[in-house]
């Protein structure tokens, strides 16, 4: 997946529903049309991400395996 992130958050080791609350407060700081990329080794982020984007009507854009976590991406389309 080639998609390039903005900002990029750390979750690795968080556990649910952390990952969440800091993607939220993150995306709060960021501009309309910027990209956030979670990197999260969190089970329930799989489902958790994509939820959460469809309940705020920000874009999902995907999700990469990277070794023993997983990068999510999503993009600001709410003001």
């Amino acid at each position: 997946m080639d998609v390039k992130a903005d900002v990029v958050q750390d979750s690795i080791g968080q556990m649910c529903p952390m990952p969440i609350a800091y993607m939220a407060r993150n995306m709060r700081k960021m501009e309309v049309g910027k990209v956030l990329e979670i990197q999260s080794d969190d089970d329930g982020a799989h489902a958790d991400i994509p939820a959460w984007c469809e309940q705020t009507g920000n874009q999902f854009l995907g999700e990469e395996q990277a070794g023993d976590y997983v990068r999510y991406f999503v993009k600001k389309t709410v003001a």
